[in-house]
């Protein structure tokens, strides 16, 4: 099984550890990268990941990563 054949995320955190490893592949960190706290407390599947916000370098280096991957309509 390769990474793209993998099922998932289980878990609301496994989801942001998932991301934060394949950002961080890309050279790409989103430093308030989170479960949301609020809707954390509501438990699987109801919880949101806040990608939280980042500076116009990072934005700017995840739109080139999701256009190679042909995400970008550019």
């Amino acid at each position: 099984m390769t990474k793209g054949d993998r099922p998932p995320a289980r878990t609301a955190p496994e989801a942001v550890e998932r991301l934060r490893a394949a950002l961080g592949g890309a050279g790409i960190v989103l430093p308030s990268l989170r479960v949301d706290p609020v809707t954390g407390a509501h438990g699987d599947p109801y919880a949101v990941v806040d990608l939280g916000r980042c500076n116009l370098g990072v934005a700017s280096r995840l739109a080139a990563a999701l256009e190679v991957c042909g995400g970008g309509d550019g």
